[in-house]
């Protein structure tokens, strides 16, 4: 079973959750407040890290990142 990374929209929690790929679309509450408005986010293992000079801190930077690896210059 695929290891999926959520959101939560109402709290700001990132979590994770074990599910299989049937049930992948399915609301996710959000274990910290329940809510189901959660967003599902690419984990830093599906886009693959490397060895880049990206520092942690451009990444913190980048408006389009909520964290793990970022490909934009």
């Amino acid at each position: 079973m695929p290891l999926y990374e959520y959101r939560c929209e109402a709290c700001g929690v990132t979590f994770e959750k074990l599910l299989p790929r049937a049930e992948s679309q399915k609301k996710v509450p959000c274990p910290q407040c329940g809510s189901v408005r959660v967003r599902r986010l690419f984990s830093g293992f599906a886009i693959g890290k490397s060895g880049s000079s990206t520092s942690s801190s451009s990444v913190a930077s980048c408006p389009t990142c909520s964290g793990g690896v970022c490909n934009l210059p």
